[in-house]
């Protein structure tokens, strides 16, 4: 009786471990196929840029398909304009992602109320009326991952 357990056990664990490679290796297929999409939310330059400016990197450097969108809005569009005081350390990483198709959007109703015009910011940056209604979108609409670095 104890060895047509043991033997029942065995075949369980050789049948189940010839099939779980086979799942694993179709997941890992199917969600490398798709585009990953990811917003980076910053409302604070000085808490978050440079952590998400080198996350942005890694994760175009592990997945350089991704699509991804960096959405300020607060203090958070500070690391975006010209006169930023740590303008020399975010800058290159600034142009170096966009130029890998990062885009930066700034949030309008911000600059209205730091009285910031367009020509306050690095020639990267775009521009939308509401952050946070931006992200809204992309996670509902499009489908977009959030990351708050």
């Amino acid at each position: 009786m104890n060895e047509i357990a043991t033997l029942s056990f065995a075949l369980g664990l050789a049948l189940s471990g010839a099939v779980l490679p086979v799942c694993a290796q179709g997941s890992t297929t199917a969600a490398s196929s798709e585009q990953a999409k990811v917003i980076y939310h910053i409302n604070d330059s000085a808490g978050q840029a440079l952590a998400a400016l080198r996350n942005m990197r890694n994760q175009l450097d592990t997945d350089p398909k991704a699509r991804i969108v960096a959405v300020a809005h607060a203090d958070g569009i500070e690391f975006l304009e010209t006169d930023y005081k740590d303008a020399d350390t975010v800058g290159p990483l600034i142009s170096g992602l966009a130029s890998r198709g990062v885009q930066f959007e700034v949030c309008e109703i911000t600059m209205k109320r730091k009285e910031l015009t367009k020509d306050d910011f690095v020639m990267e940056a775009q521009f939308v009326p509401s952050g946070v209604v931006r992200i809204t979108e992309l996670q509902n609409k499009d489908g977009y991952a959030y990351i708050k670095p």
